[in-house]
């Protein structure tokens, strides 16, 4: 969405058209096939200070400390169950989320959380554009962190762009060195937290330290540390640009009454640079705007985005270049915001002449609103109301059923009880819609026998049972009789039921 307008009387700007078509025909023609890709230019994002840089900051600190830090937080639930806050214990098959406990016929709670980041994520979008890119997305965070460690190491932006131009030498090769050793120590400590989250903490953090990891998690933060490594150290802005799907349809979730990073170009056109011997009054009968043409609001940009060319793509809205800008402003007095986060709405009201106007409650805003809500809402109630008991059954399926030597039919049933509850229960097992049934579990005579069976499942466990169920030839109906099979606790008094079927002759 560009803020450009076409009427000369809104802009100073020069068609960029017509520059683009004269250096087209000034250049020579290529041979079609001749380059594959076009190399990528670096990076060197300068340092800047100002209130989005703070922000960024105090973002990009709490957002590592969560990370690290909530592997070693603690929660108590008992006896024999990982006391870990939050923990995915892919060997007991449960995710721990402080006193939620999920399992994996629940999978539908992940479907949940997943709906309400990517609506989330639109709502955000719909409000100010690329947010979660310049602040809270890990790629962007990362990366912050490690264009920080460079700038430490290596220096500013004027003296790294020296220093990779200048020939191989004693000092750049510690300065190298030591940089990419702080993105490993880095990455490491990423890839470690990360399994730390698959894992007991301290335990594993114990096997770390003496070197008894199993090679399933030296592989695995291996893979994340060379990730990290790589995404944030090397391909920096490339994934933004060129990996990352979002960027690809976010166009699709903003509108004129977005806030996004805008170049006022009505205000900025045309672009000179400031003479000493120049008043405002000359620049303005010359045609000339506020913008001097420094250049400050693309070198501190972390994609090298020239804002001022209109929304683009690589524009991750990080609002760096506002500081930038505003902080050259100031130094030679003219009104800042020149870069600004504004809406398409507002940049026509201003050069109408206008009232400006936010305008929040839209219908995206409220549509996205809802869904989130009623997400929201409905797994809560489904945590609030999800039982602690749950029965399965398979039959047998070869033979579907055998004649015994008394003309009484027999089949065989796999029933499986989930104890969700942290104590040992037992539960009376039924089966309805069958008259006369006798029911026996196979190996297992204190189960006891006839119409009702007695079944005990450890403390959030599975317990499986092979359940044998006669009916006396008097008693059988012919081809297939639905059946409901019951197990209630015979503590709480809540009840599992699961369909089935009893198969005769």
């Amino acid at each position: 969405m560009s803020l450009r307008q076409e009427d000369t009387t809104l802009t100073r700007r020069p068609d960029p058209a017509g520059r683009h078509a004269a250096k087209a025909h000034a250049e020579p023609h290529e041979e079609p096939g001749r380059h594959w890709f076009i190399d990528r230019p670096k990076v060197y994002a300068a340092d800047v200070k100002g209130r989005f840089r703070q922000l960024k900051w105090a973002v990009l600190i709490v957002l590592l400390a969560v990370y690290y830090i909530t592997p070693w937080l603690r929660w108590e639930r008992g006896p024999g169950i990982p006391d870990q806050a939050v923990l995915i214990d892919m060997v007991g098959r449960r995710a721990y989320f402080l006193w939620i406990e999920i399992w994996p016929q629940e999978v539908y709670y992940l479907t949940g959380l997943l709906i309400l980041g990517a609506f989330g994520i639109f709502f955000a979008t719909t409000l100010a554009g690329r947010i979660w890119c310049g602040y809270a997305c890990p790629q962007t965070v990362w990366t912050d962190l490690f264009m920080w460690v460079e700038r430490r190491i290596e220096g500013p932006r004027t003296t790294r762009i020296r220093l990779d131009k200048a020939p191989m030498t004693g000092a750049k090769l510690a300065r190298k060195t030591a940089k990419h050793a702080a993105w490993v120590a880095i990455s490491l400590l990423t890839g470690g937290a990360w399994v730390f989250y698959f894992n007991d903490a301290p335990t594993l953090m114990g096997e770390l330290l003496h070197g008894q990891i199993t090679s399933g998690v030296a592989t695995f933060i291996a893979l994340f540390s060379f990730t990290t490594y790589f995404f944030a150290g090397w391909a920096r802005e490339q994934i933004c640009i060129y990996v990352c799907p979002w960027r690809s349809f976010q166009s699709a979730m903003v509108d004129e009454d977005t806030f996004l990073v805008t170049y006022e170009d009505w205000r900025g056109e045309g672009r000179a640079p400031l003479r000493k011997s120049q008043s405002w009054d000359d620049r303005q009968a010359a045609g000339l705007g506020d913008c001097i043409d420094c250049k400050q609001c693309v070198h501190v940009c972390p994609t090298g985005t020239d804002i001022r060319e209109g929304q683009q793509i690589s524009c991750i809205g990080c609002g760096l270049c506002v500081d930038a800008c505003n902080d050259v402003m100031r130094q030679i007095g003219r009104p800042i915001d020149l870069v600004r986060f504004d809406t398409q709405s507002n940049q026509i009201a201003k050069i109408d002449g206008k009232p400006e106007r936010v305008k929040l409650v839209r219908p995206r805003t409220v549509i996205y609103s809802l869904i989130m809500l009623i997400v929201l809402c409905a797994m809560g109630i489904a945590l609030m109301l999800r039982p602690t008991l749950d029965v399965s059954v398979l039959r047998d399926r070869a033979p579907l059923f055998v004649t015994l030597s008394d003309g009484s039919v027999q089949n065989a049933y796999t029933i499986k009880v989930l104890n969700k509850t942290h104590i040992a229960r037992s539960y009376a097992v039924t089966f309805e819609g069958l008259r006369d049934a006798h029911l026996s579990v196979a190996g297992d005579e204190d189960a006891g026998s006839g119409g009702s069976l007695t079944l005990t499942a450890e403390a959030d466990s599975v317990a499986t049972f092979r359940v044998f169920v006669k009916v006396p030839a008097a008693a059988v109906k012919s081809g297939s009789t639905d059946v409901a099979v019951i197990a209630k606790d015979l503590g709480s008094g809540e009840a599992g039921k699961h369909a089935s079927v009893f198969m005769a002759p």
